[in-house]
């Protein structure tokens, strides 16, 4: 509980050196790991799925640029190293509660996501986790369909002048 309040105020000061310090038990770099081992658990990381896990991780934990390629290094290392995922699942489980577990679940769909499909590795890791998160089988699958839907629809209104916004349409 200590280090979930430490990392937390860490977050607040605006990610300087003290927030660039990622430990073993720090709840980001266990969460980013993750996310690496998805990304890559089809066989080759794509560019929309390196651009995703930046963005992600920079959003849900307020990074800065440094900030954020420094955790993805030390994540990298940190999957490279892992025997299994009960390392990274149970600091998770120490320092979130259940929404925060099942926001990591999501953030693992949003990668998984990020090429435009699941791959049956990509799955079967996150059912994995989710089950040692304590994440019910029914919220895994609903947070798939809901990041699916949500990516579907960012791709389709991307291409799709229908969906386009008027103002960005005149503009370009």
């Amino acid at each position: 509980m200590l280090d979930a309040l430490k990392a937390f105020l860490t977050e607040l000061g605006g990610g300087g050196a003290a927030g660039r310090s990622y430990g073993d038990d720090d709840y980001r770099l266990a969460a980013a790991a993750l996310l690496v081992h998805v990304a890559a658990a089809d066989g080759e990381t794509d560019a929309a799925e390196r651009q995703r896990l930046r963005d992600t991780l920079a959003q849900r934990f307020g990074l800065d640029a440094a900030a954020t390629l420094e955790l993805i290094h030390r994540a990298e290392e940190s999957d490279r190293d892992a025997v299994d995922f009960y390392q990274f699942t149970s600091v998770l489980k120490r320092a979130l509660d259940e929404d925060g577990r099942r926001r990591i679940v999501e953030m693992m769909w949003e990668i998984a996501c990020a090429d435009g499909e699941i791959h049956e590795f990509e799955d079967n890791t996150i059912w994995r986790v989710a089950e040692l998160l304590g994440v019910s089988s029914r919220d895994r699958v609903l947070l798939r369909q809901q990041v699916a839907a949500e990516t579907a629809a960012g791709k389709s209104g991307d291409s799709d002048p229908a969906n386009s916004d008027p103002a960005k349409s005149r503009n370009s």
